[in-house]
């Protein structure tokens, strides 16, 4: 799942995607049916060659059965045709993705246990498709596994996540006797929205992180979008020395009839030895072709040194 930060296509499958349409509703028992579909032609930031990369092709179901008018359980399972040996081409196999049971209520939120992702799986800000900030994160997280207990409420005003993973499996990079646990809090008045998120992750590799971050959007300028957000990981490391990296980003974007045109900058800086600051931005335009479907070209890139400007354009649709 790609982590990035200012947009951070975060990519969260859930089954309360406003796309999902019903296909069943009868004695109490609904059937609900998703998907994504992206494909893009782009290049890496280390590299000016170009390629065409299927970054989405999945599908899934979500079965509901209701108990009483308040308390309702259900089942969830995804089909991803999208995995990163398909993104790279070397495989045309379909993976299962986020497959859990669930416990749903009116009043007091979900329960969901099984393969799905944490809370911190949802942090970023901003609008980007392909080039957004991946300096926050280390690449030993695992926001996502098979071991997962996530609850969820939201009340229109106030809203959380809390989620435990651990790995006896070892499916994860998370250690067999390590584990992963993290808190989303967030609240929404007038044309704000504030949410933090703090998590803890002891890892396979030896290392430990810990991991918080604040997030601020404005919506009150008709058509636009304002967002900032800092980002903090705190890393202790078995062989190499400590890490901390402190991480802003501002992001924006403006509505034009089908038109969404989007840009954000951050900042990032890390206290290792002969490590330098890194600068990221991107710019991007996206027409809506039809309900839930975007034709987009971005371009984006950061001041490392060597590196390329990166260019992107591709289609994404959901149902």
């Amino acid at each position: 799942m790609k982590k990035t930060l200012v947009a951070l296509s975060v990519l969260a499958a859930s089954a309360g995607s406003a796309q999902a349409f019903e296909v069943y509703n009868q004695d109490g028992v609904t059937v609900g049916l998703h998907g994504d579909i992206e494909v893009v032609y782009k290049n890496a930031l280390d590299s000016s060659s170009y390629q065409q990369e299927i970054q989405d092709a999945d599908f899934g179901f979500d079965v509901r059965y209701a108990i009483n008018d308040e308390v309702s359980f259900g089942g969830y399972w995804e089909f991803d045709g999208a995995s990163g040996d398909v993104t790279k081409g070397k495989s045309t196999s379909a993976e299962v993705g986020d497959t859990y049971v669930a416990l749903y209520s009116q009043s007091y939120g979900s329960v969901k246990v099984g393969r799905t992702c944490s809370a911190l799986d949802d942090a970023g800000i901003g609008s980007d498709y392909q080039f957004g900030i991946k300096t926050f994160f280390s690449g030993d997280e695992a926001y996502c596994g098979d071991e997962m207990l996530r609850y969820d409420l939201d009340t229109e005003s106030f809203y959380m996540t809390a989620a435990f993973v651990q790995d006896k499996n070892g499916s994860e990079s998370i250690a067999d006797d390590g584990q992963h646990a993290d808190l989303k809090l967030g609240y929404r008045v007038a044309d704000f929205d504030f949410t933090a998120f703090v998590g803890n992750s002891d890892l396979d590799s030896g290392s430990t992180e810990m991991l918080t971050a604040l997030e601020a959007r404005f919506a009150g300028i008709e058509d636009i979008n304002l967002s900032a957000g800092f980002y903090s990981l705190d890393k202790e490391r078995k062989v190499l020395e400590d890490m901390k990296t402190n991480t802003i980003a501002l992001a924006a974007d403006y509505t034009m009839a089908d038109w969404l045109f989007a840009a954000g900058y951050s900042f990032s800086s890390d206290d290792t030895k002969g490590s330098d600051d890194v600068q990221t931005w991107y710019v991007n335009g996206g027409y809506a072709l039809a309900p839930n479907t975007t034709a987009y070209a971005e371009v984006g890139g950061n001041d490392v040194k060597d590196s390329e400007i990166g260019l992107a354009v591709g289609v994404k649709a959901s149902f």
